[in-house]
């Protein structure tokens, strides 16, 4: 079995509890992570209008809490009368319910409870958001338990689900979890890589790495990994070529220089490669 086999070959351990292991399955899945989705069993749905589309963003982004439906009325109609806001948010739910209902067996896909709105997840209403989260958590947990190869496909399959940055409307509350899950995505992609490399696949690392710094480009555990996998491959001259990308990415970024774990990388490479 070769490394990357070794790396990616998923087990049972990692679909125990997973009824809709992807988004082709699950009955009825709100994708914010990137652009706006909705997918019934993986088919996407047209959602028309603004408001009806903030509306899932919103629901989606407190998927475990639900919102008021105060704080919903005035950010969605922050300028209308009470009564009027209160009639607009119960004809969008209520389109809510004709659209996508039928593919949760009728049942509603939002729920009104304790003066809230929320996603009806027993019903089999997902967010990618939070299959991201839970999947990380199960590639931690492996981890943590030295299942490596566990954790691996527990944290690919999350990685699958971030398909951009979170595409909520900016308020503070969704600036601060966008950062947040971008750099959960980032530390996430930053362990595969290691995984790889640990693992003996450059490739694979290589690939991981370069992800890390198309989001990111002054990770600098991102640059070293880079690094190493050019000089594996024979390519001495491409790994100090990117320890020169490094440095010139954090002068322009920060006016700051590389740590000294990739100044110590760049002279072994340039005095004794066979030893990287």
């Amino acid at each position: 079995m070769c490394a990357s086999e070794r790396l990616t070959r998923p087990s049972h351990r990692d679909r125990s509890d997973d009824p809709w292991p992807d988004d082709t399955t699950w009955p009825l899945l709100i994708c914010v992570l990137g652009t706006l989705r909705v997918l019934q069993a993986g088919e996407p749905v047209a959602v028309h209008g603004a408001k009806t589309e903030a509306l899932l963003c919103h629901l989606a982004l407190r998927y475990a809490e639900g919102v008021s439906r105060a704080d919903l009325l005035e950010t969605l109609w922050p300028e209308s009368d009470a009564v009027l806001a209160g009639d607009a948010l119960r004809n969008r739910v209520h389109s809510l319910h004709t659209l996508l209902g039928a593919g949760l067996g009728g049942a509603a896909p939002v729920l009104l409870l304790d003066g809230g709105l929320r996603l009806n997840a027993a019903a089999g209403v997902g967010v990618d958001v939070a299959r991201f989260e839970a999947l990380a958590a199960s590639g931690d947990q492996q981890m943590r338990a030295g299942h490596a190869v566990e954790a691996a496909a527990a944290y690919q399959r999350a990685a699958a689900f971030y398909r951009g940055d979170l595409c909520v409307a900016p308020d503070l509350y969704a600036v601060v979890e966008r950062e947040r899950l971008r750099a959960r995505y980032l530390s996430l992609l930053a362990v595969l890589a290691a995984l790889a490399h640990a693992a003996g696949d450059d490739v694979a690392c290589l690939a991981y790495a370069q992800r890390v710094l198309a989001h990111d480009p002054c990770r600098e555990d991102a640059h070293r990994l880079v690094m190493r996998c050019h000089v594996w491959r024979g390519e001495r001259a491409q790994a100090l070529h990117q320890y020169g990308v490094c440095v010139d990415l954090l002068r322009a970024a920060f006016a700051t220089t590389p740590e000294p774990a990739t100044l110590a990388l760049f002279e072994q490479v340039r005095r004794d490669p066979g030893s990287v």
